[in-house]
């Protein structure tokens, strides 16, 4: 690909909103030409194309290594000359490029590092040393950017052989040149004259104290060991030098020196909790500079990042044998007093961060938000300091909350007092970890938060005119203790968190739909909600209407989806009240329809479609019974327009939403609707995504089961099949192929399959030969059950000995031995092992196999069936109780999320067999009257005497 200037000006397209989806089609249609990737290189590297094309090109890079770099069996999917020339290209180029390209490019380097590094890369550590510099701040930064981009991939890994062999490979190489790097850039950084050359030898001393972190993370290097006294020594240098030409001029803007700091306190913070016993002896003087930085620094945001890692530093001290040095009522009164409570108050920049940008303020301080705020680091300390002296803690902090609260008493004006007092004491009545599910679960005893509620909190979540701050505080007291409120607290708490949703303010009214949903998700010891269901079916109505005028309220497409606590609260509305949506199906669904036509044009809050697709799922599960048509019909438009227009983050979402659909209904005719749907569903391209495909296989099982004689009549067996065979050949999709063959076998008509079923069954064995995962064989077992039990549509053992004769004679005796007998018992779903159940069952009273070719076979199963029945299974009885999701852990965007809302409910195969054991025992009788005592010879003939005697109890 010599010329780059059409590539270059789609890439430049793919910036612009308006054009981006043509010109990245456009871009996809040329990734199979060979060199296509060098191509991309050539122009991040070319400095005649202006920086946002070589930026865009970058990212292209990244992906498409991400997407394209080998395949499941990790064999590389690119020509091996393309695989040498990129791994030649990228260090040169990394090297070169300004610090934006190379943050993308380092991604990209991490991404094929995953697969190759060292083994099938192993010049690089070689390569990365000989291009490191004395003094050159460029190159090296370059250097150090690629090694950090491998070797940051170390830090969340588990133990390993595999694992440390690469770090030994990797230390064995670069650890003392990094030694001496570290030296050199100390030099650099003393003799630099103007300030340019001295932030190139801070990025530079930045990276090398990532990187520190990054050789450290599994375990203590040994060149370090041996030399900790001069690292320790160099670190601390850093941590307490100061260069004004280092300095920000803004308030906002964190700036070199704040960067290093921090790093430096993470590293310090390593060795503090792994390697104390090398470390302990240099520990004082960083305790003590923590210390001094933490009495002076200012409340400027710039330093935040900086506070955080030094309250996290002194944290990891609290939790050392170190921890001593607090122990005493002075210190401590001077670490609340000087460090605690001026991190814990509410600074001038929060109160404008909550008024300027709520969604972030309320985000930074939620629970379990990624962000470091000093508020949540000083009370991480205290709470840490309080594990190991919870009295002194308590009631050296009880006198400061109590004069907080008086200075609040002697002049209302004084909110900020009053918060503070507030949230100190959340700080300390909290022990242990808050859960998402149920807030804080066991809470300090020298401390009562019921009695802290009704004198200090109660009165401000009633009051229509208290400080909008204080408005917070009281519903996100409650929202914290959730736990440990009694009924008769929520029942008079909930319906003033209702009224705060009427709240102007959004900082106010989104606390407040936090704390609602949550309070609808609770449950008491009976798993009984502990709000009255009949109140909010009254109320929800207004409830839902009034949610969706909030999100409403801006029309814009990236306003709308801005908040999602408040569609989180709709869904949670919808599962609380189940069926009492009815009345009101109508008004939620046309509020869901304009909401999914407004963002569908620009998704940008992964989080808010999320609940957004749950709600319609809930509203599918309990009113699609009864209102499936009316859910249909105004369904279709915006869900076919989603299709249509590719709105790939949204089409995963509609997939399931549409077999939900149908499922609702399962005697209902399939309609002309979901007919027109089967030839699209079906083109090969769709199944591409991998996000798409369990979504896809749920609405195709789902329109099979429906009509599989249409299925037949259509002519669409075959592409059917094509796509199970397409899907049989992935690790990833292994489980979607099974349950869309199951599907296949249970509806369309035998004499229309029996074509195919030994390419079906010679699909599986290949897989089970030559790349065998512990899913597919679960599954491979199961599958083999499902066709043994199924004697009724003229399948069993025998036809499956049958079919696999065909691929090769006797191929089924290993298999069955091997196999099928010994790991049936894993079969973790109850509905499989009931399957196995009559499965096993079957054979011993129809299979002409087993009594004739296999006679060893019909005891070894025997004893097979006598296991399952010890444990006899008894398929899940459906749960009405929807998981809460953590949807923060999701990877969205990048694949499938499942709808918890509407998950496919589970169905018994053999519903007619209520107790397996007793039915077990009648169907051997009965097939023992009709084959003339046949299976009473068997069982003397073939079973040993333990073995005759336990079934004897069946018969």
């Amino acid at each position: 690909m010599a010329n780059l200037q059409p590539l270059a000006e789609l890439l430049q397209a793919s910036l612009d909103p308006r054009q981006s989806r043509q010109a990245e089609k456009a871009i996809v249609s040329q990734e199979q030409q060979p060199g296509f990737s060098l191509a991309l290189l050539q122009l991040v590297a070319a400095e005649s194309f202006p920086l946002t094309t070589r930026l865009a090109s970058a990212l292209y890079f990244k992906n498409f290594v991400k997407r394209n770099w080998v395949d499941e069996q990790g064999n590389h999917k690119l020509s091996q000359d393309e695989v040498v020339s990129i791994k030649r290209e990228l260090i040169g180029l990394m090297v070169s490029v300004p610090p934006m390209l190379q943050s993308q490019l380092g991604e990209a380097i991490s991404a094929i590092a995953d697969s190759d590094f060292y083994e099938r890369w192993d010049t690089l550590v070689d390569d990365l040393i000989s291009r490191l510099t004395p003094d050159n701040t460029t190159v090296n930064n370059g250097v150090l950017h690629v090694a950090h981009s491998i070797f940051k991939r170390w830090r969340p890994l588990f133990r390993s052989d595999d694992l440390f062999t690469e770090i030994n490979h990797v230390l064995s190489k670069f650890s003392t040149p990094f030694l001496t790097l570290m030296e050199n850039t100390d030099v650099v950084i003393a003799n630099a004259k103007d300030p340019a050359t001295l932030k190139n030898a801070f990025t530079t001393l930045n990276l090398i104290i990532k990187l520190f972190y990054d050789l450290s993370c599994q375990d203590l290097p040994p060149v370090f060991e041996d030399n900790i006294a001069a690292i320790a020594g160099l670190l601390h240098k850093y941590l307490v030098y100061d260069n004004a030409a280092l300095r920000t001029s803004e308030d906002t803007e964190s700036g070199p020196l704040e960067f290093v700091k921090a790093g430096i306190f993470e590293g310090v913070m390593l060795y503090v909790q792994k390697y104390e016993d090398v470390f302990g002896s240099h520990l004082n003087q960083f305790i003590e500079s923590s210390w001094n930085f933490l009495m002076n620094i200012g409340p400027e945001t710039k330093y935040d990042i900086l506070v955080s890692r030094a309250l996290q530093f002194l944290t990891a001290v609290a939790g050392t044998s170190y921890a001593e040095n607090f122990n005493n009522e002075q210190v401590l009164v001077q670490i609340i007093e000087k460090v605690i409570l001026p991190n814990l108050s509410l600074r001038e920049s929060d109160v404008e961060l909550s008024e300027d940008e709520p969604i972030e303020f309320i985000r930074r301080d939620l629970e379990g938000s990624d962000n470091d705020t000093r508020r949540r680091s000083a009370t991480n300390f205290l709470r840490q300091l309080m594990s190991r002296f919870e009295q002194l803690v308590t009631t050296t902090s009880k006198k400061y909350i109590d004069s907080y609260l008086q200075a609040y008493q002697l002049d209302k004006s004084n909110w900020k007092a009053k918060d503070t007092a507030v949230y100190l004491f959340t700080a300390i009545a909290s022990t242990g970890t808050a859960t998402a599910a149920q807030g804080v679960l066991t809470v300090n005893p020298h401390v009562d938060v019921l009695d802290f509620f009704q004198k200090n909190v109660a009165g401000d979540l009633q009051a229509t005119d208290a400080e909008l701050i204080l408005q917070v505080d009281a519903i996100k007291y409650i929202y914290v203790f959730r736990s440990q409120l009694t009924p008769q607290y929520w029942h008079a708490a909930f319906p003033l968190l209702v009224n705060h949703l009427a709240n102007t303010n959004y900082v106010v009214h989104t606390y407040a739909a936090i704390a609602v949903e949550r309070a609808l998700f609770m449950t008491d010891s009976n798993r009984q909600p502990i709000i009255p269901k009949n109140d909010v079916v009254a109320a929800s109505k207004d409830l839902i209407a009034h949610l969706f005028k909030l999100i409403t309220k801006d029309s814009a497409p990236e306003k709308i989806q801005e908040n999602e606590f408040l569609m989180k609260c709709v869904m949670r509305v919808l599962i609380f009240i189940r069926e009492g949506v009815l009345p009101i199906v109508d008004v939620v669904l046309n509020s869901f329809i304009n909401i999914t036509k407004v963002i569908r044009h620009n998704p940008s809050n992964p989080r808010f479609q999320y609940y957004l697709f749950e709600g319609i799922g809930a509203l599918i599960r309990f009113a699609g019974p009864t209102k499936g048509t009316e859910l249909e019909t105004k369904l279709y438009d915006p869900f076919a327009a989603i299709l249509q227009e590719d709105v790939q983050e949204f089409i995963p979402y509609v997939f399931q939403l549409f077999a939900a659909l149908l499922e609702a209904n399962p005697s209902a005719q399939l309609t002309q609707y979901y007919k027109s749907l089967l030839e699209p569903i079906l083109m090969p391209s769709l199944w591409e995504s991998r996000g798409n495909v369990p979504a896809l296989t749920r609405l195709l099982t789902a329109i099979i089961s429906r009509d599989g004689p249409d299925v037949v009549a259509q002519n669409r067996v075959e592409p059917i099949l094509g796509i199970f065979q397409k899907l049989i050949s992935s690790k990833t999709t292994e489980a979607s192929a099974f349950d869309l063959i199951e599907t296949v076998i249970t509806y369309i008509p035998l004499p229309s399959l029996q074509p195919y079923f030994v390419t079906i069954v010679q699909l599986m064995l290949t897989r089970l030969s030559s790349m065998k995962t512990e899913v597919f064989q679960q599954r491979f077992i199961a599958f083999y059950h499902f066709i043994s039990a199924r004697q009724d549509k003229g399948l069993g053992a025998d036809f499956f000995i049958n079919i696999t004769d065909q691929v090769q004679h006797d191929v089924f005796k290993p298999i069955y031995l091997t196999i099928i007998l010994p790991d049936t018992q894993k079969l973790t779903r109850p509905s499989d092992r009931k399957t196995a159940v009559v499965s096993y069952t079957m054979t011993l009273t129809d299979s002409q196999a087993f009594v004739d070719r296999y006679p060893k076979g019909w005891g070894l199963t025997t004893q097979r069936l006598l296991e399952l029945l010890i444990n006899p299974p008894v398929p899940s009885a459906n749960d009405d109780i929807i998981p809460d999701a953590d949807v923060d852990d999701a990877s969205f965007g990048v694949g499938f999320t499942q709808l918890h809302t509407c998950k496919r409910v589970s169905k018994d195969p053999f519903p007619d067999i209520k107790d397996v054991k007793s039915w077990v025992g009648q169907y051997m009788k009965d097939a023992n009257t009709r084959q003339n005592n046949k299976i009473v010879t068997l069982v003397q003939e073939r079973l040993s005497p333990e073995v005759k005697a336990a079934l004897a109890e069946y018969l």
